[in-house]
């Protein structure tokens, strides 16, 4: 669910004790709609992530590390002018709104102390964040939003900065009972959920739906079901809980979730910060990587798609050429009634002797040429039909290994934590003739080499995953040692995974758990016993001239095994 508003008060209440009174110490960008705010607090140094992504909208602390890019952008720039060394005095949020308001103390240019306002704005496709100064005026904004945007609410430097419309419902919070009352009036029957998400601001569809649930869709008990609900509202009883649907996290609240029953668990976590750290990792990684990476998801695939139209036109002349015998066989015919024919003829009837019955068949000639240059042409025709048999089949297999590199390629995108792994896969489409290298650049080009996923098994083990076809390949091919164990998905696209055994027979727990790394970190990553090949990398070998990342081996034993993210976590070395 999108962080509501009282989800949001829920974090703010978090964030207050956490932070409130710290000094910021440093500010960064590490995405286009993120800013991360490295603050002392009273609990000790934190990091404060504040995301206006149009789909995932909030605010919290994190212990993830996200890659800064090497130039902050300019409103980076701006935020680290006017809060670096700043103090946060408070935060707080309108009431059932999902907006927060940072009021912060700095010192201006002219040593002064002044006070200043970060508002996020956490609004779905509309969320923001803004800067004010100590009069309430906009600064700057991560997304500037003028008349042609929106014709009830622009939000530009220089302007005065004014709360988004509020919506023509019921603040639960302040209302009289009277006024409850009158909002859970229902002459028409509508459904008790819709009846609440009608009525009442701040209250999401999930909450609507449990309060629903929790009522019996009796609606005369919904009135104590929502007196109940507000009452742990106004007193601050919020409980961060995940939701877990066969093993994944799909949602996540502020209170026990009853309606869907025990299909699905309502797993209890430390804290807000931590739920959303978890529930949005792997989302967020996503995200930063189709905004980074966009340009090379692009080219790679074109070329992926191109390369499979080739390959679906050179399948279908191949099936055309398993016919060629009967060009040999018409041929033959013809040849043997050399006799009774003559030139210009346009159709020869004659016995098939191939045909088991001997029946006539009828020949397709050209009258231009004589009865020997007909056979001839057929005779040609089948020949050519064998070399293209030949030819075809080289072509297929060459555009199948393609079609293999660039799909291996788009997974290692996926897999990409950041800007480094994101020219490394440049630098190798390069190399290999996908993009073009910039003719400005190719003398001064500075190569990067980055390091693949370090993880330590339970009993102790190093383990390394490869990102990309670069880092597969350094792994297998230059340094893991020909007594190591090497680990990949069986014909599925994956990274190379290699148990470092440290020269003794690595423990059943170790192996089991780099297969599941290696099944975690591949195409079947939400599949179920995933056959995962792993063999000492002495039996694995690169043949000559392959393209990155590919290799063949000749031994092997197979694991079948469950993707587990949450074991990739725990064993993940920072």
């Amino acid at each position: 669910m999108p962080l509501d508003a009282i989800c949001l008060s829920a974090v703010a209440e978090e964030l207050r004790a956490a932070i409130g009174g710290g000094k910021i110490d440093k500010i960064y960008q590490p995405g286009r709609d993120e800013v991360m705010l490295a603050v002392r607090g009273p609990a000790g140094n934190v990091k404060l992530l504040l995301s206006a992504s149009p789909s995932q909208p909030r605010a919290q602390l994190t212990t993830l590390p996200r890659e800064n890019p090497e130039k902050p952008p300019m409103f980076c720039m701006l935020l680290r002018k006017h809060l670096t060394g700043g103090r946060i005095l408070d935060i707080t949020q309108p009431p059932m709104e999902r907006l927060l308001d940072f009021r912060l103390e700095t010192i201006d240019e002219l040593g002064d102390r002044v006070e200043r306002r970060l508002v996020l704005e956490c609004m779905g496709r509309r969320a923001n964040l803004i800067l004010l100064d100590a009069e309430g005026r906009i600064v700057d904004c991560l997304r500037r939003v003028d008349g042609d945007l929106s014709s009830k609410r622009q939000v530009l430097p220089g302007m005065f900065y004014r709360l988004p419309p509020a919506p023509d419902k019921v603040n639960p919070l302040t209302a009289t009972p009277e006024e409850l009352a009158a909002a859970l009036h229902n002459p028409n029957g509508k459904a008790m959920d819709k009846l609440l998400l009608d009525a009442f601001t701040g209250i999401s569809p999930l909450i609507a739906r449990e309060l629903a649930f929790r009522a019996g869709e009796d609606p005369e008990a919904l009135p104590a079901v929502l007196d109940r609900f507000l009452e742990d509202v106004r007193e601050n009883r919020f409980t961060p809980y995940v939701l877990v649907r066969e093993g994944k996290p799909v949602d996540f609240t502020f209170l026990p979730i009853l309606q869907y029953g025990p299909q699905t668990e309502c797993r209890r976590q430390e804290s807000f910060s931590k739920l959303l750290d978890d529930f949005y990792e792997t989302r967020d990684q996503a995200e930063r990587t189709r905004q980074r990476g966009q340009d090379l998801i692009k080219a790679v695939t074109n070329a992926r798609d191109r390369v499979a139209r080739k390959l679906g036109r050179q399948e279908k002349e191949l099936e055309a050429t398993f016919d060629r015998d009967r060009l040999r066989e018409l041929g033959d015919i013809i040849t043997s009634n050399l006799h009774t024919m003559e030139k210009g003829m346009a159709v020869l009837r004659a016995m098939d002797f191939y045909d088991p019955e001997c029946k006539e068949v009828e020949i397709k000639l050209d009258p231009l040429l004589t009865p020997q240059q007909n056979a001839a042409k057929y005779y040609k025709a089948y020949n050519k039909a064998k070399t293209a048999e030949e030819m075809l089949s080289v072509q297929i297999s060459k555009g199948e290994r393609e079609l293999e590199y660039l799909n291996s390629v788009l997974e290692a995108i996926a897999l990409a934590e950041g800007e480094r792994d994101l020219l490394e896969i440049r630098q190798e489409l390069t190399d290999t003739g996908y993009l073009r290298r910039a003719k400005t650049a190719a003398k001064r080009e500075k190569r990067v080499a980055g390091r693949p996923m370090e993880f330590r098994s339970t009993a102790g083990l190093r383990i390394s995953v490869g990102k990309n076809n670069t880092q597969n390949d350094q792994l297998t091919a230059k340094q893991a040692g020909k007594w190591d164990i090497w680990f990949h998905t069986q014909k599925i696209h994956g990274s190379h995974v290699i148990l470092w055994t440290e020269g003794r027979e690595p423990d059943a727990q170790s192996l089991s758990e780099a297969a599941i790394l290696a099944a975690y970190y591949s195409q079947a990553r939400e599949g179920t016993k995933v056959p995962v090949d792993y063999t000492p990398v002495k039996y694995v070998k690169k043949p000559a001239g392959s393209r990155p990342g590919m290799v063949i081996y000749t031994t092997c034993q197979t694991a079948y095994v469950d993707p587990d993210g949450e074991l990739a976590r725990k064993l993940r070395v920072k």
